[in-house]
């Protein structure tokens, strides 16, 4: 039997809500500038989109502010639109090929909405975690059915596939509270 497989496959599956939990608060806006704040947006260049560090430098030259150098200068307000269209509510201005970003403070009902979506995010990881333990304990129950484990391998496999879940939970629920904390801090 392919236990050890079956459980490097659910690790990485659980790794992987966790990482994608970490891009996604990287797009929720702190209140300081950093340059994984314009990683969500895209811009429309050469005929299709593209992500923003394809078309530019993404630099931080001051603590409230963004700059986007882009390479082709024939793109600069292409960039520019596709920065205020992202929905981060920022007001790009251009300078050349250029562009600063200034990141505006955030009053403190914008701060309690980043939190619900923070809090959101979190939970669709959870969900995702959840989701699957359940496919990795359906797979044990099959295997103890067709006579492939028996009932105590079963119970240690399920007790290892929870302590899995478990620790994947906290690492969510750690993040969203750093999150939460990084979004109200004034």
């Amino acid at each position: 039997m392919s236990e050890e497989a079956d459980f490097d496959d659910i690790q990485r599956r659980m790794d992987g809500a966790v990482e994608t939990l970490k891009r996604e608060f990287k797009g929720l806006r702190t209140g300081r500038a950093h340059a994984g704040l314009l990683e969500p947006v895209t811009v429309k260049a050469y005929g299709t989109e593209m992500p923003i560090n394809q078309v530019g430098t993404i630099s931080v030259p001051e603590p409230r502010m963004l700059s986007v150098m882009v390479w082709d200068r024939s793109i600069v307000t292409n960039v520019e639109k596709g920065i205020r269209d992202s929905g981060l509510g920022l007001n790009p201005q251009t300078e050349g090929q250029t562009i600063r970003v200034p990141i505006p403070e955030l009053s403190q009902e914008r701060r309690q909405e980043l939190s619900k979506i923070a809090s959101k995010y979190a939970e669709q990881a959870r969900v995702a975690i959840r989701n699957v333990r359940r496919e990795g304990m359906d797979a044990l129950k099959k295997q103890q059915k067709s006579g492939e484990l028996s009932e105590d391998e079963a119970k240690r496999a399920s007790d290892k596939l929870q302590k899995m879940t478990d620790d994947h939970i906290k690492q969510v629920d750690d993040l969203l509270e750093t999150k939460e904390n990084e979004i109200m801090q004034v």
